[in-house]
């Protein structure tokens, strides 16, 4: 694990690219890709100028929520050491967050472009997830979003100088890779949603579906995270003999809150059916 890929030396200093922010980049640059051959195949009226508009107002706010979300929850630290809350090379930023900060500004963009808002987030859905899972890669190499110790023989030992390596609690142990885990099971959830995309299904199925089976997934790779977001503050989570309600984190609660949400939305709005080509994906509709 090595969170610096290269250093540039340059008259004016040495640039460095990282594996944090370059999974990022690639994920935009990935995203763009599937989403405009999504909107093409739906039909829908967005050019890739347009795309390109989405992703230039919604990525920015996705950012800044998602490091929002995760330094409410660590205060105690940040409060301490407030120039840290900028370091988001060094991670720190929570999906939950980056979904809150994103939808807003797709319904924006939606109203602004006069398109379908559960039309355009089922062409969005594959891309997000697969993005997600090169974000995970990122965690890896940056040695962040992982796990407690495990004698599983594929425990991994993260180098002094990552957040894993310095924990406190379990940075001298093997620990459960969980950037790993979950980084498989978005490229597997990628698979299904880019499988059942070619089918006419109601609009806002694709993305409901994504968010049963994405919070489905965080919810059980939480119960093996060291560095999760306690329901109860400090670290409750991680002591052992805790009950059921003490060892929550505050993903799995709202995990679990969007896994019914979601499921009882397709299944109030029958949203599974499948409709003819031409009246599964109108091009203006709020």
């Amino acid at each position: 694990m090595q969170p610096v890929l290269v250093q540039i030396p340059t008259p004016w200093g040495t640039i460095t690219i990282r594996y944090y922010g370059l999974m990022y980049v690639v994920a935009i640059i990935v995203g763009i890709v599937l989403t405009r051959l999504e909107v093409k195949r739906k039909g829908m009226p967005l050019s890739l100028d347009d795309i390109l508009d989405f992703v230039l107002v919604t990525i920015p706010v996705a950012i800044v929520g998602a490091r929002l979300y995760y330094v409410a929850f660590q205060w105690d630290h940040y409060s301490q050491n407030p120039l840290d809350i900028i370091k988001i090379w060094e991670g720190g930023l929570a999906i939950h967050g980056g979904l809150l900060g994103g939808a807003l500004m797709l319904w924006v963009f939606c109203k602004w472009k006069k398109v379908s808002f559960w039309q355009f987030a089922d062409a969005v859905a594959p891309s997000l997830v697969l993005g997600q899972a090169f974000g995970r890669f990122g965690n890896f190499m940056n040695g962040d979003a992982y796990g407690v110790k495990t004698d599983a023989s594929w425990g991994l030992y993260f180098p002094k100088g990552t957040p894993a390596g310095d924990d406190e609690l379990y940075g001298t142990f093997p620990q459960h890779p969980t950037m790993l885990y979950e980084m498989v099971g978005n490229l597997l959830i990628f698979g299904v949603l880019w499988w059942l995309r070619r089918y006419n299904f109601k609009n806002g199925f694709l993305v409901s579906f994504y968010l049963v089976l994405y919070s489905g997934l965080r919810f059980f790779v939480e119960f093996f995270r060291a560095d999760a977001l306690c329901l109860l503050g400090g670290k409750v989570c991680l002591q052992e003999g805790t009950g059921f309600f003490e060892s929550l984190r505050t993903a799995q609660l709202i995990s679990l809150t969007l896994f019914v949400a979601f499921l009882a939305l397709i299944l109030v709005r029958k949203l599974y059916q499948r409709v003819p080509a031409m009246s599964a994906h109108p091009q203006h509709q709020s």
